[in-house]
């Protein structure tokens, strides 16, 4: 396969498909380095890691992000992805990829704040030499965040019909139950951080704020310094009554669509995802994949 068919496969897929994607891609090099050149595993890992004493963190700030494109396993790469994926896809039928992406790289943040917190509070809990790994609390805060915002929406889990929010809390109190004996209290307290800002980041969406709008302006922002500087086009005349309609046009078109959009979401809430009509579950799945 070229490399156009790739780029246009990869455009293809949803922002939660890229980024199981790209976590799988990380997970194969990361494989494959070590032994094509002869290094070992941990000598890569360790610049990509989280840390768990502060001022280690404060040499490599980069990982509190990084650390959640790698692995300790293919067990471990497989559950997150597959939630992420299946959580995902009810994410997107509600939400913009951008929301999605918010949601999940400050559930990121905040689960790795919480790991680093929770070891220099609580020491007795983690390991000497404890370092944080993986995406769970991304999909924790994405799981927690569709829990909270549509509670009583049903989904299949295996042979049962069961809420979203019984399937919130269960996975909460799970953590909570492993944090003091099950090894890895440093992931748990991760998993419980993402979650938290996940219910946060629902319930205050509720109330009409959006606490990321301004982590979505900072990555923007860098994503813009990361752009090839483009040729600046010959000038070209522009009627201004013309340019004014059309604006204005666009304006109107947004607002209308963007209060569909909000009746739509407001009935889920009240009603759940299956007292919508067939129109407007086809509207919320095209607004969600613009």
């Amino acid at each position: 396969m070229t490399e156009t068919n790739l780029r246009y496969q990869f455009n293809r897929l949803s922002i939660a498909e890229k980024l199981i994607a790209v976590n799988v891609l990380v997970f194969i090099v990361n494989a494959l380095v070590p032994f094509l050149f002869g290094i070992s595993k941990n000598s890569i890992v360790q610049w990509f890691e989280l840390p768990n004493d502060f001022f280690d963190f404060l040499v490599q700030p980069w990982s509190i992000i990084t650390y959640s494109f790698f692995h300790g396993g293919l067990g471990h790469l497989f559950w997150n992805m597959l939630l992420i994926y299946f959580v995902g896809r009810i994410f997107l039928n509600l939400f913009d990829p951008k929301r999605f992406l918010n949601v999940y790289l400050l559930g990121v943040i905040m689960g790795g704040l919480f790991f680093i917190l929770g070891y220099n509070i609580f020491p007795a809990f983690f390991n000497v030499n404890a370092y944080l790994i993986g995406a769970s609390a991304g999909a924790s805060a994405i799981l927690i965040f569709i829990c909270t915002y549509i509670p009583n929406q049903e989904v299949r889990v295996i042979f049962f019909n069961v809420k979203l929010w019984y399937i919130g809390v269960f996975v909460v109190l799970m953590d909570l139950i492993q944090l003091p004996s099950s090894g890895n209290a440093g992931g748990h307290l991760a998993h419980l951080g993402g979650a938290l800002l996940g219910y946060l980041y629902a319930r205050q969406l509720f109330k009409g704020t959006d606490i990321g709008a301004g982590f979505s302006k900072f990555v923007d922002g860098v994503a813009n310094l990361f752009k090839r500087s483009e040729k600046k086009a010959p000038l070209k005349t522009v009627y201004k009554k013309q340019s004014r309609t059309s604006t204005s046009s666009k304006s109107y078109d947004a607002q209308s669509h963007q209060k569909k959009i909000d009746a739509i979401l407001d009935k889920i809430s009240k009603s759940g995802y299956e007292s919508l009509s067939k129109a407007e579950k086809d509207f919320l799945f095209k607004a969600g994949k613009e």
